[in-house]
């Protein structure tokens, strides 16, 4: 098969989805791999490691687009990648389509075969190529939530430790999956009074035995987040609904229960967000105001940390690269029951409900 690896054009996009270790084990199983000129660069993979690991450079990402039978990427077709797409192209990346019409429109009319690492599962039922990314935007959702609150933004202006004789600030984080235990660990860490909540009782119960004694563990209803946004400096949104849009749990009309300057950053942003105000940011421009309350809404948190998060995802996606590469995407899908839960879209059609549920189809 040809794999054909396009330099990612999201603003302040710098990861890549194939590392040259990658591309060297998808040319010894017989595959051609096509690297546009500089894709790697900004995580670190030069032209040169992919050629030493038996790519082919070229120059254009049309060129790539238009030789290639499967495209991985990054991020999902972004402006002008959506007239690219063509009939039978296989498209593995993220795609999040429950977030953006057009795109979900823009696939169908292509008649591409859509696969979707945000929906593909592992033997228990969890998102094996979720996490990493997960991993990394809770964490980094910390580090922004924490550097926001600073005065200079337009935050607080509270340390979130404190310090000795001063409290610490308060956090609350929406989800106690992947995004909110690893923003737990960082801001617990920093020494911040920390509550995650969440509707399922048994994952609390959970917590409960592994967070530090600075996480509390609450059961998530309205009733329950209206009683703490009084007191709340951070609030981080990490809930997620594999492949559907994220529920609003904070209003615009509830913001006005919040001290003006609490810092809120949604990570759930690429699932259309989980604050009714929310809406998608860049790197370049992350932060905007609604009703003195700073919002961080960053679609892509984890292309900040490039190198980190290439060498994360790759770690997880490679596996079925090779797959797809080397039976075609129907084999694959037929063997892997987990892989499967990643087709979206085929040949015009939808083939993930929440996906067609976000639009009536």
């Amino acid at each position: 098969m040809i794999i054909g690896l396009p330099k990612e054009i999201k603003p302040q996009e710098n990861r890549v989805a194939l590392v040259p270790g990658g591309a060297l084990q998808l040319v010894k199983t017989g595959n051609t791999v096509l690297v546009q000129k500089t894709a790697g660069d900004g995580s670190g993979f030069t032209d040169e490691m992919y050629v030493a690991a038996g790519a082919e450079l070229v120059d254009t990402a049309d060129e790539v687009w238009e030789r290639a039978e499967m495209i991985v990427k990054v991020k999902e077709p972004y402006q002008e990648e959506l007239t690219k797409m063509r009939d039978g192209q296989i498209l593995f990346t993220y795609l999040h389509f429950a977030a953006s019409k057009e795109l979900t429109d823009a696939v169908i009319e292509s008649k591409c075969i859509a696969i979707a690492y945000e929906t593909v599962e592992d033997k228990n039922g969890g998102l094996p190529l979720l996490v990493p990314m997960s991993e990394v935007a809770g964490r980094m959702a910390a580090q922004q939530g924490a550097k926001y609150l600073e005065k200079t933004f337009g935050g607080r202006g509270k340390l979130l430790g404190g310090v000795p004789g001063v409290p610490p600030a308060d956090v609350l984080i929406l989800g106690g999956g992947i995004v909110g235990v690893n923003a737990a660990k960082m801001t617990a860490g920093l020494g911040a009074n920390t509550t995650i909540m969440d509707v399922n009782m048994e994952r609390l119960r959970y917590l409960s035995d592994v967070m530090p004694a600075n996480v509390s563990l609450v059961y998530s209803s309205e009733m329950n987040i209206r009683q703490m946004l009084p007191n709340v400096d951070l609030i981080i949104g990490g809930v997620l609904k594999p492949g559907a849009k994220a529920p609003h749990l904070i209003t615009r009309e509830m913001l006005k229960e919040l001290y003006p300057g609490t810092v809120l950053v949604d990570v759930a942003i690429d699932q259309g967000g989980c604050f009714e105000t929310a809406r998608p940011t860049t790197h370049s421009d992350p932060i905007y105001f609604v009703d003195g309350i700073l919002h961080y809404c960053v679609a892509n948190m984890p292309g900040a940390v490039p190198y980190t998060s290439t060498l994360a995802l790759t770690n997880v996606t490679l596996t079925f690269i090779l797959q797809i590469a080397n039976k075609g995407w129907v084999k694959a899908l037929a063997d892997h029951a987990g892989l499967a839960k990643g087709l979206n879209i085929a040949n015009g059609k939808i083939h993930y409900q929440d996906v067609a549920d976000a639009f009536g189809y």
